[in-house]
């Protein structure tokens, strides 16, 4: 009999044997799938007699003359029954009137992925198979089998994706225009390979970061070596976010990439400003030397040049060639700087002699090479504990 005529419900029995996951897309956020549905019911009008108790099978042909269940995909986008080189139909009937009714298809249905966690991240997504007209007080959809009425092929595999589980569920599913409905769930676990995105964006990434360090380094003077070494890698940063982002869906939310491909753009343009303080308080600090040598009024008369107190900002070559001060391999400039510098300490006296305890010495200079020696292991150890931190929460 058929169902909706006001008899009790046909019990119709599904198992599926999936032949192919084909693409998941996180653009679209969908997946295909290609699998064999097989559906499993008793019609005592198709019963027929029969010495040796064996089934008879027939094509589609048969199918459009006899009552089959309306199955459909929920929240599918594409689905087509495969005809090469006839239609994927196969109809199977059983002389006590227990019929298969199986069809090759193929479906392309919606995924809601949860992006947050990409690339480091496990998506859910589910099949879900129900009857199009009939109610469950018409037609019960049950799974054959329970969950092992799901079979795969052991060949499936998915170029991003590691396929961890598949398994079935079943529940009711209400509309409020036309009531119940039995609902079958097909749902499958993917956790997502790492390895591809290890090379196509962090490695990368972090090598950008650790080449912004190599300005920590080069002489603060070096303005032609040090400034397009930091333009260099934003720009570089910011086309690695660009490719990452163009074959992203535009969600809403933070990913987990976005987090570190953003904090490590952040210590590459924190190493270009560096540069910009460490190369504006040199020049500060070169004005105010050139003023202090247009007040000097002569540069002899220096007895004891051992006793010269050195600033902070002479590099430790400076430190070991100011005992030789005097000698005709010292250049002008390193004489100037010292006589700046007596200058300032003899200043100081007088002041403190007077009352005043303001000290020019502390206000005049300004440790630039200091900065840059600080960078060396703030940056570094900041972003080794940034990795630390990022790795232990997302993997």
């Amino acid at each position: 009999m058929r169902p909706g005529f006001g008899g009790p419900a046909i019990p119709v029995g599904v198992d599926v044997q999936v032949e192919s996951l084909d693409t998941i897309s996180e653009v679209d956020m969908d997946f295909t799938m290609t699998l064999y549905l097989r559906h499993y019911w008793k019609d005592e009008r198709l019963s027929f007699p029969s010495t040796t108790n064996q089934s008879m099978t027939f094509d589609s042909r048969l199918v459009k003359k006899i009552w089959v269940p309306d199955m459909f995909f929920v929240h599918s986008k594409r689905s087509f029954i495969h005809d090469t080189t006839t239609d994927n139909v196969m109809l199977r009937v059983y002389p006590d009137g227990k019929v298969l009714y199986s069809v090759r298809v193929t479906v392309t249905a919606m995924c809601n992925m949860d992006l947050s966690h990409f690339p480091l991240d496990t998506q859910t997504c589910s099949l879900e198979i129900e009857s199009y007209a009939y109610t469950d007080d018409d037609l019960m959809l049950y799974w054959k089998k329970g969950n092992d009425s799901l079979k795969t092929d052991d060949r499936i595999s998915l170029s991003q994706f590691l396929i961890q589980e598949f398994h079935t569920t079943t529940k009711l599913a209400f509309y409020s225009s036309t009531g119940w409905y039995n609902r079958l769930y097909i749902n499958f676990t993917l956790r997502r390979h790492i390895f591809f995105f290890l090379l196509q964006t962090y490695f990368p990434a972090t090598l950008m970061v650790m080449l912004s360090w190599v300005s920590f380094w080069i002489d603060r003077r070096a303005v032609p070596a040090r400034v397009p070494l930091g333009i260099t890698t934003v720009l570089t940063m910011s086309t690695i976010i660009t490719g990452v982002n163009a074959s992203m869906p535009r969600v809403s939310y933070i990913k987990a990439v976005d987090i570190y491909l953003w904090v490590s753009f952040v210590f590459v343009f924190l190493s270009v400003i560096e540069y910009a303080a460490v190369n504006y308080l040199s020049t500060l600090q070169e004005r105010k030397e050139r003023k202090l040598r247009e007040r000097l009024p002569c540069t002899c008369g220096i007895s004891h040049p051992g006793q010269i107190m050195m600033s902070s900002s002479y590099s430790e070559m400076d430190a070991m060639t100011t005992g030789h001060y005097g000698m005709p391999e010292m250049n002008g400039d390193k004489r100037e700087r010292i006589l700046v510098q007596l200058a300032l300490d003899k200043e100081q006296g007088a002041h403190s002699q007077g009352g005043n305890t303001r000290s020019y010495n502390s206000s005049m200079w300004i440790d630039t090479h200091a900065i840059d020696k600080y960078s060396r292991v703030i940056f570094p150890g900041a972003y080794t504990l940034f990795n630390i931190i990022y790795w232990s929460i997302y993997s």
